[in-house]
């Protein structure tokens, strides 16, 4: 399954257009602001995420589909902009 199509005048910038493909997404499970708690237990924060791994590292998984995570979590399937937006936006998340 591709991920929600979101149409790009909603979002001014790349980080902007991340963000909204995360909210529709992603959020019902996961936090994906700085503050905000996952709703599923076994999802992480997409603010924690560089402390499991690099952020680049989630390029192959989007575009190739993450089928591994949270156990009931579902496969999806990034374009390459999409994926691009998506790591933009959860790179701002990330504490230096």
């Amino acid at each position: 399954m591709l991920l929600g199509y979101v149409h790009p005048a909603r979002a001014d910038s790349l980080t902007d257009h991340g963000k909204v493909l995360v909210e529709v997404n992603c959020a019902r499970c996961h936090a994906i602001g700085k503050t905000d708690k996952s709703s599923h237990p076994d999802a992480p924060a997409f603010r924690t995420l560089s402390k499991r791994y690099p952020i680049t590292d989630l390029e192959e998984a989007l575009a190739e589909g993450i089928s591994t995570g949270h156990p009931d979590m579902p496969e999806w399937i990034a374009s390459p902009d999409q994926i691009d937006a998506i790591i933009a936006y959860i790179n701002t998340l990330q504490k230096p």
